[in-house]
């Protein structure tokens, strides 16, 4: 299969040192090291996540903030949110993490003008709410609205084809696909059931890189499995009620968090599933629930 060429994300490899590292198969894959340098905002009470707002990384990224995964503890001895690092992103085939960090500076700044969008203030909707309809950019450059899949259960998520990160957006569509692929082979599924991927980077992620984008992920095969952007006024609208939240500087997205949704044939909410460590057993279990019917049994 040709792969397209939107996916520009990996092809910047030759600024980027190697390391092969066992994988749970028992081989070996390919682990990318790339060099970085930021400000720490946020370290988590574990210690096992820090947010960093960092410059871009030379071959794979722009400036971002975003949250990365530390494997080792340890690294973020004497680091404290405000100080300023130099780190080592090491980007594998479905995870990324950081190492070998190093305090620089204590930075004293007003970061006030980091203004989220999209996000203000409201009650966001819990399961049973009905999410209000709203109208979305097609792959193929139709306009479509979450009304005209009543009648199943809907699974939709948000992304935008930009991610690097494989555990963030590029896991949401590898997700779908599995999920996808358990439910197919699923006997006596019901029928009723779609699969929305929703890109928050409209000006970006036109249709023609939606399909694009896509076809990396699902092949020829779009069955039950649609690619929409939701345009700037639809995300104003949508994503308070979601918690979801976008940050942007200029025409760069630089920081998001994830959400994935599951809407039940009459379009109320019947599960949400908050960041990246849900898998696709779990997704087409709650697609399958909300399809035949059932009462949402998720805590």
């Amino acid at each position: 299969m040709n792969r397209p060429n939107f996916f520009f994300i990996r092809i910047f490899v030759f600024m980027a040192s190697y390391r092969l590292e066992a994988a749970p198969d028992g081989g070996q894959t390919s682990v990318k090291i790339y060099d970085a340098r930021g400000v720490v905002r946020q370290i988590a009470e574990d210690r096992r996540k820090a947010n960093i707002q960092h410059g871009a990384i030379a071959g794979y990224m722009s400036a971002m903030t975003m949250e990365f995964n530390v494997k080792d503890t340890n690294e973020l001895d004497g680091i404290s949110p405000s100080d300023q690092i130099t780190f080592k992103l090491d980007v594998g085939e479905k995870e990324s993490w950081i190492e070998d960090v190093h305090f620089v500076a204590h930075q004293i700044e007003d970061v006030t003008n980091n203004t989220f969008v999209f996000h203000v203030p409201t009650a966001e909707l819990k399961p049973g709410d009905l999410l209000p309809d709203c109208e979305l950019v097609a792959e193929d450059g139709s306009k479509i609205h979450l009304s005209d899949f009543r009648g199943k259960a809907v699974a939709l998520s948000f992304f935008y084809s930009r991610c690097p990160l494989p555990d963030y957006c590029p896991r949401m569509s590898k997700n779908f696909s599995e999920a996808r692929n358990l439910i197919l082979a699923t006997s006596n599924a019901p029928a009723n059931w779609q699969l929305l991927s929703i890109s928050f980077d409209p000006g970006f992620d036109t249709p023609e890189m939606l399909a694009s984008y896509a076809n990396y992920f699902r092949g020829a095969d779009a069955n039950r499995w649609l690619f929409a952007a939701a345009p700037t006024n639809t995300l104003a609208h949508l994503a308070p009620q979601l918690d979801l939240m976008i940050m942007r500087e200029g025409g760069n997205i630089m920081s998001h968090n994830l959400r994935t949704v599951v809407l039940d044939p009459h379009g109320n909410i019947f599960r949400q599933l908050d960041g990246n460590q849900w898998t696709p057993p779990q997704l087409a279990d709650a697609i399958l629930q909300a399809a035949r019917g059932q009462t949402n049994s998720a805590p």
